[in-house]
């Protein structure tokens, strides 16, 4: 392995050990772990984009194994990585958002529902119209990954 690969690989590793001790600390002061948990959560994104966007991974892959491994390292664009990526992020964020959003105008859906049984029609669109935010995800993790 290349020095630069262990020095990648020891801040991921210590990254990841760093944010995880401060969430035990939380945890056993009493604290709300939540700002420690972002925390986690944004330094393994960090990580992982400095990854993709490096090659470090596909060097590493191509050292180990010189043959057929090589070829295929040879073959990926860096660029597709990111573009995985990115419809990843896509498909998950809007995700996210869409239950969010259904589980907001569900309640109120039922609430009306329980008032007025004519509400019914109504109550179902603004439902929809929220679970349509995933499917408009999808499309564009879809459109992004056509292009790679």
């Amino acid at each position: 392995m290349f020095p630069m690969q262990i020095v990648s690989i020891l801040v991921l590793v210590a990254m990841i050990a760093a944010s995880l001790y401060l969430i035990y600390r939380r945890k056993a002061a009493g604290k709300p772990v939540k700002h420690a948990l972002v925390t986690h959560i944004v330094s393994f994104f960090a990580m992982s984009v400095f990854f993709a966007a490096s090659g470090i991974a596909g060097q590493a892959l191509a050292a180990a194994a010189p043959g057929a491994a090589e070829a295929a390292v040879r073959a990926l664009d860096p660029q597709a990585g990111l573009g995985m990526i990115a419809a990843a992020l896509a498909v998950g964020i809007s995700g996210v958002g869409s239950g969010i959003a259904v589980a907001a105008s569900g309640a109120a859906a039922l609430g009306a529902i329980s008032e007025n049984d004519k509400t019914f029609g109504k109550a179902l669109i603004f439902v929809a119209l929220a679970e349509g935010i995933a499917l408009y995800g999808l499309i564009i993790a879809f459109s992004i990954l056509n292009k790679f």
